[in-house]
């Protein structure tokens, strides 16, 4: 199948370049020529390519749509101004699906695992295993049921079944849960092999204790993300975690994230889509998470907007009036996009872990302080944006309301994930997952909302060419349709 609607894609074979590999474009096309049968890689070859193509995955289409439902960003033309009054369609997505997520990461973290032995690189797969999870976990957050243990299996399998979300959690017969495929994951990490990454591990450099650490941060975003379905086996991971040895990022150093490029072909999603491609004049910035800042002299601001002129220049979300030039008007700034395309795409992050574990607290009785957890989160927010200590401090004096946790702890709650949102500036794809969850932060409705019943959708619609060929996908799971996790 193809999908031809060109203001969805950014070439995929950007993806190798951005892999920061020896591998040519064409090498790394090469594996998805038959992607029902892919080649045979040394793993050293597919894991750049692979993890970039999950952070590619992130930040591209995803990233757009979530920051333009959450009030991050405004709709100007294309898909961007369709999704800003909650239309989206089956034919969204699709090189999503196909190129980036299946066809794309999927599968090279599949070959990956399954050369351990032949390479003796146990560490490879380790690392496939955990990036798998992280991937699958955002795909099924987007889907809710997808092909998961019958997806991936090659030899002619175009029909995989689908596995509930609740199975793709928690696991069931012939269904390992996504915190089994971590925990797996990390046991490789302490197996001895004869291939161990170096460079070509585009995140942490070969560094195994970091990615011990961010196998468990994965597993206390995932475990909070079922915390209102499953509320035993969140805490119970949650626990699991804060015990264990290897611990989880504590640091911005830590970060799991990825950085691309500077160069023609290696630039991240955002800063191709929206200060070079032909489609860079789809989006804004929402007049509404200007205000959001600039209502409490939030010092991230400057690192977050971009300031054309003597005024930031926004419009609110559905507006269908007049959108000023391209030139003339407020993007996402270096902190998103890099100054030149460098990014980073941030999948998790030290202040996303710190306020994670501040909710658990109070939603889950978990161990710890909620309110210094809360204020790390704040914190290592704004470090990470170049903010000082003495702004940070400021920051806080000023803004009391903000910087004590007070009420209810439904009250605290809400409080943290405001704080959590602006801080995952950039991962539209997250901030859309807690609102889903949470309900928080508060937003108004759109202008000239229109969708299924004039509400923002709350999942993405199956791709249509997969209904047309695949008869396990059901019909009829329209944008107004909950995932299993979704219960707020």
């Amino acid at each position: 199948m193809k999908y031809i609607r060109v203001n969805k894609i950014l070439s995929f074979c950007a993806i190798a370049a951005l892999a920061l590999s020896t591998s040519s474009c064409k090498k790394f096309l090469d594996v998805n020529d038959t992607p029902n049968n892919p080649l045979a890689i040394p793993p050293n070859v597919a894991l750049p390519g692979a993890i970039v193509g999950s952070a590619f995955a992130n930040n591209n289409e995803l990233n757009r749509f979530g920051s333009v439902l959450i009030d991050v960003t405004s709709g100007a033309a294309g898909s961007p101004l369709r999704w800003d009054r909650y239309n989206t369609d089956g034919d969204d997505f699709g090189n999503q699906w196909r190129f980036e997520i299946y066809d794309g990461a999927l599968v090279n973290y599949k070959k990956i695992i399954e050369s351990e032995g032949k390479y003796q690189s146990p560490v490879y797969s380790g690392i496939s295993k955990i990036m798998m999870a992280y991937t699958f976990g955002m795909t099924t957050d987007c889907w809710g049921d997808i092909p998961y243990s019958d997806a991936l299996k090659g030899n002619g399998a175009t029909q995989p079944k689908l596995d509930t979300q609740k199975d793709i959690y928690l696991g069931a017969a012939g269904i390992q849960s996504l915190f089994d495929l971590v925990k797996d994951g990390m046991k490789d990490l302490d197996k001895k092999g004869l291939l161990i990454p170096k460079t070509d591990d585009v995140v942490y450099g070969g560094d195994i204790v970091k990615w011990k650490k961010a196998g468990n941060t994965l597993l206390l975003k995932l475990a909070l993300q079922i915390s209102l379905v499953e509320p035993a086996k969140a805490k119970a991971i949650i626990d699991e975690v804060l015990a264990s040895a290897d611990s989880y990022i504590k640091s911005n150093s830590e970060n799991l994230e990825v950085k691309f490029g500077a160069s023609v072909g290696s630039r991240s999603p955002v800063y191709e889509y929206t200060r070079i491609s032909s489609f860079r004049t789809d989006q804004l910035i929402s007049t509404r998470f200007l205000t959001k800042l600039q209502s409490t002299n939030d010092p991230r601001l400057t690192a977050f907007i971009t300031k054309p002129g003597a005024n930031y220049v926004t419009v609110d979300n559905g507006f269908a009036g007049t959108v000023p030039g391209f030139d003339t008007r407020s993007q996402f700034g270096n902190y998103v996009t890099g100054i030149n395309g460098e990014g980073p795409v941030r999948l998790v992050s030290n202040w996303q872990r710190a306020f994670i574990l501040a909710e658990a607290v109070l939603r889950l009785g978990t161990a710890g302080d909620a309110q210094a957890l809360y204020t790390e989160g704040i914190t290592a927010s704004m470090q990470s944006a170049g903010v000082s200590g003495t702004d940070i401090t400021a920051f806080l004096t000023a803004n009391p309301t903000i910087a004590t946790l007070s009420g209810t702890n439904e009250a605290k709650i809400k409080q943290i994930i405001d704080q959590k949102y602006i801080s995952l500036v950039g991962n539209g794809f997250e901030q859309w997952t807690d609102w889903r969850r949470t309900g928080y932060p508060d937003l108004p409705a759109h202008q000239n909302a229109v969708g299924i019943d004039g509400t923002r959708p709350v999942r993405l619609q199956y791709i249509t060419q997969e209904i047309q060929r695949n008869p396990n996908f059901k019909t009829g799971i329209l944008p107004n349709v909950k995932v299993w996790w979704d219960v707020n």
